[in-house]
C-alpha cells in the first residue's frame, strides 16, 4: 500500500489592514467644526481672562478701560484688603461647611427619591411625580417661606440654607430618567443572589451611576457655593454669613469702611473700589474651578457598556 505525503502548503502572510480615507466632505466638516469650537472656546474664556486681568490691575487703567487680557499697572491692593480681614476667612469657612453639608444631604435625598420614582411598580408613583413637578412651577412665595423658616426655628442656622434647597426637581427628574435606563437584568440577578433593595441600590445601582452622580454633585455644589440670598434673608449675624454675602456687602458698600480699608488710605480705598467686583468673582469661582477637573473624568458616555452580556 502506497501512502502519499501531503505536500507542504505555503503559509499565507496576514494581509495588512487597508485604511479607509476620509471623504473630502468629512475632512471639510472636521476642519470647520474645529474652527468653530476653537472660536466658541475663545469667546467663553475671554470674560474670565478679562476679569482676572482687572483684578490685578491698577485703578487708573481700569477706570479708563485700558485693561483687556493682560493686567495693567500690576496691583494686589484689593486682594490684600479682602484677605487680611478675619471675617472673610470666617465666612469662607462657613461657605465650605454649607456647601459640603448641603450637597451631601441633597445627594442622599435626590438619589433615593429618584430611584424610588424610577420603579413602575411603586404605588402612587404618578402622584409623587406630579407633586414634584408641581413644585417646579408653583411655590408659596417669599413671605410664607420666611414665616415657615422662622416658625421652625431655623433662622441663624445652617438648616435655613441647606434644607429648603435640598432637592432640585430638575436634578431629580434627570436622575430618575437615568435610573429608568439601567438594565433590569442587573437588579434581577442581584436579587436572585440575595441582595435586598438597599443592597442593590448601594452595590449595583450607585457604582454604575458615577457619571450622573458626579454631575449632580457639581450642580448642587455650585448652587450652594454661589447662594447668598437665603443667608441674607434668614441670617442677621455676620459671623454666620457665607462668603458670597460678605463679598456682596463689599460690592454694595455695606461693610464698615475701616474693616474694608484695612488701614489703607484714600488711594487704597479708591483702588479697592475700582476692582472689588473682579476680585470677588475670582475668589468665589476659584474653588469650583479647582473642583471641576476631579469630576470631569466621569462626564463620559457609555458607562453601561459591557455591564450586561448578550
Amino acid at each position: 500500500m502506497v501512502t502519499t505525503t501531503p505536500s507542504a502548503r505555503p503559509t499565507a502572510k496576514p494581509s495588512r489592514p487597508v485604511g479607509i480615507k476620509d471623504s473630502l466632505s468629512y475632512r471639510t466638516f472636521r476642519a470647520v467644526n474645529t474652527v468653530v469650537l476653537i472660536l466658541v472656546m475663545l469667546v467663553t474664556l475671554y470674560p474670565f481672562v478679562n476679569v482676572i486681568a482687572q483684578s490685578f490691575s491698577a485703578e487708573g487703567y481700569i477706570i479708563s478701560g485700558q485693561v483687556n487680557l493682560i493686567p495693567r499697572g500690576f496691583n494686589i491692593e484689593t486682594y490684600k484688603v479682602v484677605m487680611a480681614d478675619s471675617m472673610f476667612w470666617t465666612n469662607y469657612k462657613n461657605t465650605v461647611i454649607y456647601t459640603v453639608v448641603g450637597t451631601a444631604i441633597a445627594m442622599v435625598l435626590t438619589t433615593t427619591f429618584a430611584y424610588a420614582l424610577s420603579k413602575k411598580r411603586l404605588k402612587g408613583r404618578t402622584v409623587f411625580i406630579g407633586i414634584a413637578v408641581f413644585t417646579m412651577f408653583f411655590n408659596g412665595g417669599l413671605i410664607p417661606n420666611y414665616i415657615l423658616i422662622n416658625t421652625l426655628g431655623m433662622t441663624n442656622s445652617i438648616w435655613a440654607i441647606v434644607l429648603p434647597n435640598a432637592i432640585s426637581i430638575f436634578n431629580l427628574l434627570v436622575m430618575k430618567a437615568f435610573f429608568e435606563n439601567l438594565p433590569e437584568e442587573l437588579e434581577e440577578a442581584a436579587s436572585v443572589d440575595g441582595l435586598t433593595t438597599y443592597g442593590i441600590f448601594g452595590r449595583i445601582v450607585l457604582p454604575l451611576s458615577k457619571a450622573v452622580i458626579a454631575t449632580m454633585i457639581l450642580f448642587y455644589a455650585v448652587g450652594f457655593w454661589n447662594s447668598w440670598f437665603q443667608a441674607f434673608l434668614y441670617m442677621d449675624r455676620a459671623e454666620l454669613y457665607p462668603v458670597t454675602v460678605y463679598l456682596r456687602n463689599l460690592i454694595a458698600g455695606a461693610t464698615n469702611a475701616a474693616s474694608v480699608s484695612g488701614g489703607a488710605g484714600a488711594d487704597g480705598l479708591a483702588q479697592v473700589a475700582s476692582n472689588i467686583q473682579a476680585v470677588t468673582i475670582v475668589l468665589t469661582v476659584l474653588p469650583i474651578v479647582c473642583l471641576y477637573p476631579f469630576l470631569q473624568k466621569y462626564f463620559v458616555s457609555g458607562v453601561m457598556l459591557g455591564s450586561v452580556k448578550g
